[in-house]
């Protein structure tokens, strides 16, 4: 971790300086991506399939229910494509959805990230539960961060994991999450965020979001991003050391990780969430590392900033940027999609969300 902080100090005297990312974001279109009437849309992963086309996997729960905590206890993941990539996309199907509160991912099925070996499509994913009657229009009006569905909801999530031999499904799921948690650790509380990358002898890196029980029992630690590997996707997976990668502790408060490799490594993007590396508070941040355990972050850490330039001439700071996925076709990252919200900032003063792209140089 020396070399780490090293780093950090570096990066952040550089933080106003640009890098691979930075420097190469062209306009964002405005009509690309996804949108769905009717739904709050988070958190996309795309892949290019067999059949030529691009498949997006994205988040998504009614606008009856407010945006956050919404998607924990109602939230799906739906199957759009697109002939290119920037979009639209048009919705297809529902991948994963409610498959009943017995199952430990039976009600809600949350942030997808799709990745391929060999002739399997898989995706990871974040799955939770309650035993509750479903939050509906009749009693949303005792629905909120404190409530009974949400509390529960919220201490049950784990990453888990589908897969199938087409990216139109069907999907079949496992019966328990791949990562779950353990007593007094980082992640005693939850699992969440997925991320993985397979390597080329089918060996697994997976990035996770992980929470601790604080001491009364009820409340939870800030978030810390740790490591996990596995010899294939559907062996066991085990989490790296016993310290988070990134943490309050360590460096800072990230969220939303997402790794992908080239010619020159693997590298990692995800969301500052105070600001403490990059200096702007959910500014994107930009690491990378040898053999996705051990990472460095960028001695210009900033990778971008909610200040969007679109393709109609207008530059709009849009209310919030987050779950950055770097698109890679050919063995170059020629995409980054984010999920979006419109207002001032914050989740309870948006009224629209969707699935935004911008292309690299």
């Amino acid at each position: 971790m020396r070399y780490l902080i090293l780093f950090f100090f570096t990066a952040f005297s550089c933080a106003t300086a640009q890098n691979s990312i930075f420097d190469n974001l062209e306009e964002a279109p405005i009509n690309g991506g996804l949108q769905m009437d009717d739904y709050w849309v988070w958190g996309s992963s795309v892949i290019k399939g067999d059949d030529g086309q691009y498949h997006m996997y994205a988040s998504r729960w009614p606008k009856f229910l407010p945006f956050h905590p919404g998607w924990m206890v109602a939230s799906e993941i739906v199957h759009a494509t697109s002939n290119t990539p920037e979009g639209p996309y048009k919705f297809q199907d529902v991948a994963l959805g409610s498959r009943g509160a017995q199952f430990w991912d039976g009600r809600s099925c949350h942030n997808p990230k799709i990745v391929k070996h060999k002739d399997t499509y898989i995706l990871y994913y974040m799955g939770s539960t309650h035993p509750f009657e479903e939050v509906t229009q009749n009693n949303i009006e005792d629905f909120n961060l404190s409530s009974k569905w949400c509390i529960a909801a919220r201490w049950q999530k784990r990453v888990g994991v589908a897969t199938s031999k087409s990216p139109n499904g069907p999907w079949k799921r496992l019966d328990t999450p791949v990562l779950d948690i353990k007593p007094d650790t980082y992640y005693s509380f939850l699992t969440s965020n997925p991320s993985p990358l397979i390597k080329e002898d089918g060996s697994v890196v997976l990035l996770f979001k992980g929470r601790s029980y604080q001491e009364d029992g009820i409340k939870h630690s800030d978030m810390s991003i740790g490591v996990a590997t596995a010899p294939s996707f559907d062996s066991e997976y085990t989490v790296v050391g016993t310290k988070p990668l990134f943490s309050m502790e360590h460096l800072g408060e990230v969220e939303d990780p997402h790794l992908w490799s080239d010619d020159k490594g693997f590298h990692l993007v995800a969301k500052d969430q105070r600001g403490l590396i990059t200096g702007g508070k959910g500014d994107g941040l930009l690491a990378h590392s040898k053999d996705g355990i051990h990472w460095v972050v960028d001695k210009n850490p900033r990778a971008y900033t909610k200040l969007v330039k679109w393709n109609n001439g207008k530059t709009i700071k849009q209310g919030q940027l987050e779950r950055p996925f770097v698109f890679v076709e050919n063995g170059k990252p020629t995409h980054i999609f984010f999920a979006t919200m419109d207002g001032p900032g914050g989740f309870r003063n948006g009224t629209k969300t969707w699935n935004m792209v911008i292309p690299l140089k």
